[in-house]
């Protein structure tokens, strides 16, 4: 890793808790949309995850892959699913018909694939083929919606954009990590695309609840 990955990577982590505390600031507790609250239980969350990735190891023994692969990215993957499809788009259904069918993805990983690698391409490729439909059902409904004009004072627009940026940006990074790693000049660029997306997505989040609570 780059010294210039190294301050990415770290700034990314610091990005991630501050869009917490913002969170926990401008979230408007007296909204009807109180499910907010959980998205920031969400930053949170993954914040603490963060933490416990980069420094966990000084101070208990623990398996990274294994805590990333069946906690971390599973409750990402999850939790999206029930914000898009539950919550914005108003289809509780959905949400539960894509979530059992990202959790039963988990079934060809264990039997045909190694499960000893930093990310399980199949598992993770195919959740985020499914936020990337949720991402587009999104969209379709920014742009026909009455409130377009409204659009920087809609929440789910910068959350939506900053998945956009990093979740299906970095699709291509994760499924062919293995290939990519091959060729260190375009893996570093990819990389370094993964980590600035990922600073850029804390950031929309955070703005997202700034402009949130400006237009409550």
């Amino acid at each position: 890793m780059t010294d210039f990955q190294k301050i990415l990577q770290e700034s990314l982590i610091w990005v991630e808790g501050l869009a917490a505390i913002i969170s926990l600031i401008y979230y408007n507790r007296s909204s009807k949309d109180d499910y907010w609250k959980y998205f920031s239980f969400y930053l949170i969350l993954m914040f603490l995850c963060e933490v416990m990735g980069k420094w966990g190891y000084l101070f208990i023994e623990y398996d990274k892959p294994k805590f990333f692969n069946y906690f971390v990215i599973p409750i990402e993957f999850l939790f999206f699913y029930w914000l898009y499809a539950a919550k914005s788009l108003e289809k509780p259904k959905l949400f539960y018909a894509l979530s059992f069918l990202y959790l039963l993805s988990f079934l060809p990983s264990e039997i045909f694939f190694t499960t000893k690698k930093i990310i399980f391409s199949f598992n993770y490729t195919f959740g985020c083929l499914i936020l990337m439909v949720l991402v587009i059902m999104e969209y379709y409904k920014q742009i026909n919606s009455t409130e377009i004009l409204n659009f920087s004072k809609n929440k789910m627009f910068y959350i939506n954009l900053g998945v956009t940026l990093f979740y299906i940006g970095t699709l291509p990074f994760w499924t062919f990590f293995s290939l990519l790693a091959k060729y260190k000049e375009l893996w570093d660029m990819y990389f370094n695309y993964f980590l600035v997306s990922g600073i850029i997505m804390y950031l929309l989040f955070s703005i997202s609840f700034i402009w949130g609570k400006r237009s409550s």
